[in-house]
Parts: C-alpha cells; sequence; structure tokens
C-alpha cells in the first residue's frame, strides 16, 4: 500500500525535481532501530491512511492514532526525518516508506501483496525480491524534496542488498470504478507487465481494468486522473500487473506495481550506479 501509498494506499508522494544537497536539507533518512520509530511511523500512517484517506483495518489503534498490521515486525520501516523537530515526540518523522526483502516472506507467512495478488510470477523467478508499501509523506512536506530524500534512501537500500524486482500495490483513492475507468484502461493497454512478471489481482474483489478499448481513451485524462506516485514507477520503467483489487477497508483501488532494476531506463539506471559508484 503506498500513500496518496505503496508499491500506497492513494498518493500523496511523488519524487520532487529540485535537489537539495545533504547539508542544505532539514531532512535526512534511516531505517527504523527503536519501538519508538516504529510507532512514529505508525502514527504518522495514521493521520495520512485513516484521518485523510478514511481507510482502516483490524489492527487500527484510534485511540492511539496509530496505523498497524500483522506485517510490521517483518518489514523494515525506512523514515524521513525533519532534523528541525524534536525527536522525543513522533513528530520529527515526517514521511515514511516499509521494505520487506524476499528473503523475510518464510517468516511472515506471506507477502503483503499476496493478500490481493498472486505474484507467482515473481517468485518463480528466483530474482531477489523487494515488497514496498506504506509510503507517505506528512501533507505539510508534500510538493518540496521531501519524497526525493525518500526516494534517494530507498535507492540505497536497494543497491546494498543487490534487490532484483520491487513490487507491491499502489493505489487509487475510492472504489468507483467508473470514475476510474480512464486510468485503469490506460494502464493496461500501455504498461501490462510482461508474461513472465504478470502478476494477477485475486477474486473475490478483483477488477478487470480493460474497461475502454485503446482506441476511445483519452490519454491526457488518463494522466491526469493517475496518482503521481504510480506515474513515477512507469517513468521508472514500471508495469502494472493484470487487474486492479478493491480495497473497501482502505476505501482505494489497487493496481500492482513491478519494476525490474535491470530494465530500468537508461537515465534512471545510470541514476542508481551513480550512486553505487559514490558508496
Amino acid at each position: 500500500m503506498h500513500c496518496p501509498g505503496g508499491v500506497a494506499k492513494s498518493d500523496v508522494t511523488h519524487p520532487a525535481a529540485t535537489v537539495m544537497t545533504a547539508e542544505d536539507s532539514p531532512y535526512t533518512v534511516r531505517l527504523a532501530t527503536s519501538p519508538g520509530d516504529l510507532r512514529a511511523a505508525q502514527r504518522l500512517r495514521y493521520q495520512v491512511f485513516v484521518a485523510e484517506l478514511g481507510g482502516g483495518g483490524p489492527l487500527v489503534d484510534h485511540a492511539n492514532r496509530l496505523e498497524r498490521d500483522a506485517f510490521d515486525p517483518h518489514f523494515d520501516h525506512l523514515l524521513l526525518v525533519d532534523r528541525r523537530v524534536d525527536p522525543a515526540g513522533d513528530g520529527h518523522v515526517i514521511g515514511a516508506y516499509r521494505v520487506m526483502p524476499g528473503d523475510r516472506r518464510a517468516a511472515a507467512g506471506r507477502f503483503y501483496s499476496e493478500t490481493e495478488f498472486d505474484i507467482g510470477p515473481l517468485i518463480a523467478s528466483g530474482k531477489r525480491l523487494l515488497e514496498l508499501g506504506r509510503s507517505c509523506v506528512h501533507i505539510d512536506h508534500r510538493g518540496g524534496t521531501a519524497m526525493f530524500h525518500l526516494w534517494n534512501g530507498l535507492a540505497d537500500y536497494v543497491l546494498d542488498r543487490g534487490i532484483e524486482v520491487l513490487f507491491g500495490a499502489a493505489s487509487f483513492h475510492g472504489t468507483d470504478v467508473a470514475a476510474l475507468a480512464e486510468p485503469l484502461s490506460y494502464l493496461h493497454h500501455h504498461h501490462l507487465a510482461p508474461p513472465d512478471m504478470r502478476v494477477r489481482a485475486l477474486p473475490p474483489n478483483r477488477q478487470e481494468m480493460n474497461l475502454i478499448s485503446a482506441d476511445r481513451l483519452d490519454r491526457k485524462a488518463a494522466m491526469v486522473a493517475t496518482p503521481a506516485l504510480i506515474k513515477a514507477y512507469l517513468r521508472l520503467g514500471g508495469f502494472v500487473g493484470d487487474g486492479a483489487w478493491i480495497d473497501r477497508e482502505f476505501n482505494t483501488t489497487d493496481v500492482c506495481l513491478v519494476m525490474d532494476t535491470g530494465q530500468m531506463s537508461a537515465r534512471h539506471r545510470d541514476f542508481y550506479l551513480r550512486k553505487q559508484a559514490q558508496g
């Protein structure tokens, strides 16, 4: 789940066009290392996914304003921290991304995405997988460089672990399929994953995406209606799986994004290689 979103639930995160140096930036990115770090991430997720987007879930703690689930202990939690805020409270964590390498799947029982999608082709590939989800940035920090720093941190994580395939559920806000017919159909016709990476949405909440024929699509309208996070993954060379999944609990319509890091566009592959050379 990505927020307005994970590879989240509707997209409130997107890479920034402007780059700041580490010295100029008030932000730093690090992994959660304590129960307090995780609590801060869960509180931010509550603000975004529950209070802002109207989501829910069996383990959501409304009294303490925490969005959490049974998978949290198995994930690493990448945090975007505002160094200007006192770390004694939770407010210093203004962005989050949770990530789980494939070698933890056995301990977790399954990937989170397997609740909604058959990811058999990815598992069968034998490649090093990384599931992404719960990406979100505090509303006061969107539209600037915050997400750029979070994505930089994700790039470092991917390189350090030799990850070959990234995947995760990303969301359109709402469950009105008729209102989403243009963007879903555009994704199906123009960005469907190749057969060897084509995950499939599972019944009973599966929704076909081929709702409008390719010759009748309004590309501009489709792009306007597509969350920025999904468009960002597509620009990186990502694909979507076959079919969407209606998540009424979170009030979203989810697609599964898949990206082979070996098939990125030359521009973004060079970006990752430059980071590797600098490391």
